[in-house]
């Protein structure tokens, strides 16, 4: 049974739940701050430092090598965050889930040693246009080195993937269709599951970077029956520097190890080296202990939360967002996609979005400007960049009000 899906709801209230963050309780520039970077990292709660610092205060010790109390307490708790990543993505299996640095090294990871095994010359990845450059730069070097070639998909002016033109490029030389579950830049929910059935007609492997899926929905790999799955800790309220790869075990198991070194290893001999069992294989050298085990407990505290409620307050808050939108002369929303996140990416006619975005820090108000990592998005519209707002679950209409004040104050500026 998908842990996610059986989260037990607890409670929902964003103001409330402001209480949880430590960081949010503080002034920046004077006033009360407004976090609406969301996208690029969420802030963390109470128990997720908590548990960072108990481990360094009580546990520190290397994971599964030594024989002393602290080594086995620290191990115990390195592979509850295992099995609890495990439930919370509904993997058939613990050892499916390999620990990376992040989302990025997830995609690293699979295109070094998955790509570097399966892809030949003539042969085909299909990538969406929509993607974070995790996405396209190790599927560009992994061709260049096998002579395979990076396609792209096409996105529509509303910001959805083109299906018609996706479907157009499927053939038997697609190896790999990898494409995100929601967008960074614009928040598209991709209709992940047909693409994914599309791509399996035809023989082809599916990455799927649900770096900004997490945060929002229930995740099950087995329903998704994708072949890759990836994200990072730092977008689901736990540490930075911690990540996670699934695969299909079958996959996984006929991959070769991606870096070498301690863990990884069987037996080490000059004659020739062995290489251990899954998911050691692939998880070479000391690992992100403090980090597995907050994001264990980000996790923890994301089943607190109604997932449900959460949902319907963060549409809510979008819906707020582009009607507050409507009433700014000049101002424009990038992508109007089917399904969309709680993002919001736009631009303000004669205000370039790096000056705006300095102005909102100057009121205390948190965005993210520039391409985002998705240049071949933005230049798909014809933009170097764009004003993004992305919220969570801590953040309330009061935020909303404030980053549309700030726009105003920085239009008239402009004037």
């Amino acid at each position: 049974m998908n842990t996610a899906a059986a989260m037990k709801s607890v409670r929902f209230d964003p103001a409330g739940l402001r209480a949880d963050f430590p960081i949010l309780d503080q002034q920046v520039n004077g006033r009360d701050l407004v976090y609406l970077d969301n996208a690029a990292t969420t802030q963390k709660p109470e128990s997720v430092i908590a548990a960072i610092d108990g481990y360094y205060r009580a546990d520190n010790s290397n994971v599964h090598r030594g024989a002393h109390a602290l080594a086995d307490r620290a191990t115990v708790a390195f592979e509850a965050a295992r099995e609890r990543v495990s439930g919370f993505i509904n993997s058939p299996l613990a050892k499916q889930v390999i620990w990376t640095r992040g989302t990025t090294e997830s995609i690293n990871l699979v295109a070094q040693s998955w790509g570097r095994q399966n892809l030949g010359p003539g042969d085909k990845v299909l990538v969406s246009v929509l993607e974070h450059h995790a996405n396209i730069v190790p599927w560009q070097l992994i061709c260049a080195e096998t002579g395979a070639e990076v396609v792209p998909i096409p996105v529509t002016d509303a910001g959805d993937i083109d299906l018609e033109a996706f479907h157009q490029l499927l053939d038997d030389r697609v190896k790999l269709v990898a494409v995100n579950q929601v967008s960074n830049a614009l928040g598209t929910v991709n209709p992940v599951r047909r693409i994914i059935d599309s791509a399996h007609a035809v023989g082809a492997r599916v990455m799927l970077d649900g770096a900004q899926a997490v945060t929002h929905f229930a995740i099950d790999v087995q329903a998704l029956d994708c072949d890759f799955y990836a994200f990072s800790g730092h977008k689901l309220f736990g540490p930075t520097g911690i990540g996670v790869l699934w695969g299909k075990e079958e996959l996984l198991d006929a991959m070769p190890p991606f870096m070498g070194g301690g863990e990884m290893i069987d037996v080490v001999s000059f004659s020739g080296t062995t290489f251990n069992t899954l998911p050691f294989k692939f998880e070479a050298g000391t690992p992100n202990i403090a980090g597995a085990i907050g994001l264990a407990a980000a996790i923890e505290y994301f089943a607190s939360i109604d997932l449900e409620a959460a949902s319907v307050h963060e549409q809510m808050l979008l819906q707020h967002t582009l009607d507050l939108a409507g009433g700014i002369d000049g101002l424009r929303r990038i992508g109007q996609p089917r399904e969309s996140v709680g993002i919001f990416s736009f631009v303000l006619d004669g205000v370039p979005a790096s000056d705006l975005g300095m102005l909102l820090d100057q009121q205390g108000i948190a965005v993210r400007t520039g391409h985002h990592c998705t240049q071949p998005l933005m230049a798909r519209f014809g933009l170097s960049g764009t004003v993004r707002a992305s919220y969570s679950i801590y953040n309330t209409t009061e935020d909303v009000d404030r980053l549309f004040e700030g726009i105003k104050k920085a239009q008239r500026l402009f004037a």
